[in-house]
């Protein structure tokens, strides 16, 4: 099994409060995570009810559909998701944990803490190093949407 873990940082100028509630609100991502450089397509919630723990959604990427759901919640400082790859027999060949950690360092301003896990198995393994580095560039330009996404337009 292949495993990689890294954090990333960077500061939002936005209150606690309404970074968590973007990065929670999974039917609205499709208004502000980055298009370029990201192998994300489109997000869609598949359960009912307003984000908290255990709420499920499908990710569309440029690999396939990925169902995730969210395994931590604890506004507005911890959101921790789940996501899976399986073959057609059931097994798993990638499965990540991003999360975010968030600490409010002013009225409107909120460090944002990201740790991504990536677990790879079977023959994706050999992939580890290749998708780590997706995942790197992945989170960060996700970090940088963010980011902007709060900026004046």
């Amino acid at each position: 099994m292949g495993v990689v873990e890294f954090e990333l940082t960077r500061t939002v100028h936005a209150p606690i409060e309404d970074v968590f509630a973007r990065l929670a609100d999974i039917t609205r991502y499709d208004d502000w995570m980055p298009r370029q450089g990201s192998i994300l397509r489109r997000t869609e919630v598949t359960s009912s009810g307003p984000p908290q723990l255990g709420t499920t959604y499908l990710d569309t990427t440029s690999f396939g559909a990925t169902p995730g759901e969210i395994v931590e919640f604890e506004a507005p400082h911890t959101i921790v998701f789940h996501w899976w790859d399986t073959t057609k027999a059931g097994k798993t060949k990638a499965e990540g944990w991003p999360g975010y950690s968030l600490t409010g360092t002013g009225p409107d301003t909120t460090l944002v803490l990201h740790r991504a896990r990536l677990r790879t198995a079977g023959t994706y393994r050999l992939a580890t190093p290749v998708l780590a580095r997706i995942a790197r560039r992945e989170r960060a330009a996700t970090l940088q949407a963010l980011a902007t996404s709060f900026e004046p337009r």
